[in-house]
């Protein structure tokens, strides 16, 4: 009786007690999100755009398509407004059956590197070792020779016109009449050296076979020009690659870092190919100056159908004043042919020259009224005009027909009431008369037009809308329509679309843009925690603009919601304004607008638990997740930061420089001069000093997973052992996973990282912590 009464009192207090700890939540439903893994997701719906190859100079294009009806090549007519399939599968399959006494399935034909020979006006791909030839006007397939063993000429760079091949050996530039039988070799370099090389590869320590040479052709194929860089003064990094067989191998390699004094230099060489003759660009200007360089179209560097010229991009160490130059390539003499300066700095990602008939005119891009905009200039540099005005952002060039005068862009936030982020065509007079918008439907879109910029192909998607994939004239009118995803197989086992949304930054003025994914069982009367997936740009933000099928949505699938927004100082389809606000604050700017995002969407939606909050990013949304959770302890529960930049002082010199800044400053130094006595000069240096993580180690409450690969040359394991370290210091409890061979990326080790996040977050936001050494991975999962 009294063991009963016990029981009786013991039950009573669990019903009456408040539900806390493992049962106070739903288990994470592992099971789901191993249904809706990207790739089986992918795997069910096929490709979800086609990627058409025009045929050079032609109207004709062909593309392959991976449907779960099988893969299907087709073959499209523009001028006659036909398509039909490349080929018939079915007679391919048993073709091929013929030539190797074995089975072929005409809805999965191994056809291996297909692509269309301009030379020969065949298709050509190879199946096991045989190539193959496909005219696809006389339906005629033959079959070729074994593929050649190993022989390959990756090392070699065919001038235009074939008859010269360029190469490098032991950090020297090399040319080789290509049919010449003995093959002699004209040396024209000998001052090539490790980390000072005409070579592509120029950390080779090892080789004196020939290899690829950085020099690249002007078209008429009389001259190569070449930008030399000298690494020789910079300081290198390390990592250590402990799977190495059969001894753990150390990689060397060179890394400049903000604000250091022995940076690269750059310098322009151009070699006239009959006299072997060497020509310096004098290009020199500002200390420690660029030319062309990171982030910029074409590397900054651009030429036309002749050699007389060539024309570059110089930039000062502060990113703010750049030269548009053009030089003549037969005496190095160096004319600027107009300037500009932008504060804080230049937004690279759409900064670009076209220069039209040999110079006789150029289109650039500028950010000059804080708005990116295309203008007209003519050959001596004098502005002609404006080509577009207004309040909105021109994107990429995507091409320009000079007969007509036109040009054919992208841009952002020109059309009244739809997403500022969907990429719109239009085109346009060299005059800045006659645009017309080429891109009808309210999505974003990729393009890609024929040589002839007679037609293009238009692929329309939005985050919520499958790819439809559309060919039109160089007007926008419809030709014909080529291919819409299906989502049927989706939905047929429960997949939904996600939701787009728009909320206010911390400012209470701005408006974001961002997705939110909800597990597809989803019940508005339950709770669920919300995790944010984060990358801060400012290139570029997390949220998908098109149609994917992601992580995110795998992510949702355990029970959680998830959202990607962007924040002020961002991506800069933007204004100028809005992608600069992160500048000199590289660190904290796009914390509080992410914030604020979550707690509008939890006010805006009741199943949304404020008290429930994840963070996780990838790079530099790790250095944000590892800052959010830092900065406002209070209000992120959890945060997973794989391959941070936790301190940008050791991340590579573009990304601080640019991004944070950096001040070019004087000091008096004392120097001994020629006749051997000491005087006091002025030098100039570059100074630049980043706010890191590891300042805010000592705020950690919640729980932090830090993860990196070991040999991440990119972002460099350091980065994230000094914020392991700082927290240690600190006295702090967290995670650390470091992932053995990879480097930024995680390879073929991304689904064992995966669910180590699902499980991560299961255990911190749902309280499951169901014992299991074994992730479950798929059995197939490395191959």
């Amino acid at each position: 009786m009294r063991s009963l009464t016990a029981t009786t009192l013991a039950l009573l207090l669990l019903t009456f007690l408040p539900t806390t700890g493992p049962t106070a939540h739903a288990q994470a439903n592992f099971e789901q999100a191993e249904r809706f893994t990207a790739d089986r997701m992918r795997d069910k719906a096929g490709d979800l755009t086609i990627r058409p190859r025009w045929i050079e100079d032609e109207n004709r294009l062909w593309y392959d398509y991976d449907t779960p009806q099988g893969r299907f090549w087709h073959f499209v007519d523009a001028d006659r407004g036909e398509r039909r399939l490349l080929f018939d599968h079915e007679r391919m399959a048993a073709q091929l059956a013929e030539a190797f006494d074995r089975a072929f399935d005409r809805k999965d034909l191994p056809l291996k590197d297909f692509d269309y020979n301009t030379d020969r006006e065949v298709f050509t791909f190879h199946v096991d070792s045989l190539e193959f030839t496909y005219d696809v006007d006389t339906n005629n397939l033959v079959k070729g020779d074994s593929l050649k063993a190993a022989d390959d000429e990756d090392w070699a760079r065919y001038s235009p016109d074939s008859t010269w091949i360029a190469f490098s050996r032991e950090h020297n530039l090399y040319l080789m009449e290509a049919d010449d039988p003995d093959s002699t070799e004209y040396q024209l370099t000998d001052d090539g050296e490790r980390w000072y090389s005409f070579q592509q590869d120029h950390s080779d320590t090892t080789s004196t076979e020939r290899l690829p040479t950085r020099a690249r052709w002007f078209e008429d194929s009389e001259k190569l020009y070449v930008k030399r860089q000298d690494w020789r003064d910079v300081e290198s990094l390390w990592v250590i690659d402990a799977l190495a067989d059969p001894r753990p191998e150390l990689d060397e390699y060179k890394y400049a870092m903000p604000g250091e004094e022995d940076i690269f230099r750059d310098e322009l060489l151009v070699f006239d190919v009959e006299t072997r003759a060497r020509v310096a660009i004098d290009a020199d200007k500002w200390p420690d100056q660029a030319i062309g360089g990171a982030y910029f179209n074409n590397g900054g560097l651009f030429t036309t159908d002749t050699s007389d010229h060539i024309y570059f991009l110089r930039r000062d160490r502060t990113w703010e004043h750049i030269d548009v130059c053009r030089a003549n390539t037969s005496t190095g003499e160096v004319e600027v042919l107009w300037s500009e300066t932008s504060r804080p700095y230049f937004n690279t990602r759409f900064l670009d020259l076209v220069v039209i008939d040999d110079g006789e005119e150029y289109l650039w891009w500028s950010e000059r009224d804080g708005w990116g905009q295309l203008y007209r200039y003519d050959s001596d540099g004098t502005l002609l005009n404006r080509i577009t005005d207004g309040y909105f952002n021109v994107g990429s060039i995507a091409a320009v027909d000079t007969t007509a005068e036109t040009v054919y862009y992208e841009a952002f936030g020109k059309e009244d009431g739809m997403h500022p982020y969907y990429a719109q065509y239009y085109r346009t007079g060299f005059d800045g008369s006659g645009t017309e918008r080429l891109t009808p439907e309210d999505a974003h879109h990729r393009v890609a037009m024929s040589d002839t910029r007679d037609f293009f192909v238009s692929t329309a998607s939005r985050a919520d809308q499958a790819p439809t994939t559309t060919l039109r004239d160089s007007r926008g009118r419809r030709v014909m329509d080529l291919e819409t995803l299906d989502l049927t197989p989706l939905r047929d086992i429960g997949w939904q679309a996600p939701e787009t949304f728009s909320v206010k930054a911390a400012d209470g003025r701005t408006d974001l843009y961002g997705v939110l994914w909800k597990p597809f069982d989803f019940d508005p009367e339950q709770s669920y925690p919300i995790i944010s997936y984060v990358y801060p740009g400012p290139q570029t933000e997390p949220f998908p603009v098109g149609f994917s099928l992601n992580q995110r949505q795998t992510l949702a699938q355990l029970g959680f919601v998830v959202m990607a927004v962007g924040n002020r100082g961002g991506n800069p389809i933007r204004h100028k304004h809005y992608h600069t606000f992160g500048h000199d604050n590289l660190r904290d700017y796009p914390l509080a607008d992410n914030k604020a995002a979550i707690e509008q969407l939890a006010d805006r939606h009741a199943f949304i638990d404020r008290n429930r909050v994840g963070i996780y990013g990838h790079s530099g949304g790790a250095f944000m997740s590892t800052a959010a959770i830092l900065t406002y302890p209070d209000f992120y529960d959890v945060a997973i930061s794989s391959s941070g930049n936790h301190d940008n002082n050791i991340y590579n010199i573009f990304w601080g420089e640019v991004h944070h800044g950096v001040t070019e400053e004087t000091r008096t130094v004392t120097q001994e001069n020629e006749d051997g006595e000491e005087e006091e000069v002025e030098e100039t240096y570059f100074a630049s000093e980043i706010p890191t993580n590891m300042e805010l180690a000592g705020n950690l409450e919640g729980h932090l997973l830090l993860v990196t690969g070991d040999v991440d040359s990119n972002v460099h394991p350091a980065g994230t052992l000094r914020m392991a370290h700082a927290l240690i210091e600190a006295g702090k409890r967290f995670d650390f996973m470091m992932i053995p061979g990879m480097r930024h990326g995680f390879g073929r080790y991304s689904p064992y990282f995966e669910r180590m996040t699902w499980t991560y977050f299961a255990e911190h936001l749902l309280d499951d912590y169901r014992p299991s050494s074994d992730y479950g991975l798929p059995e197939d999962w490395l191959d």
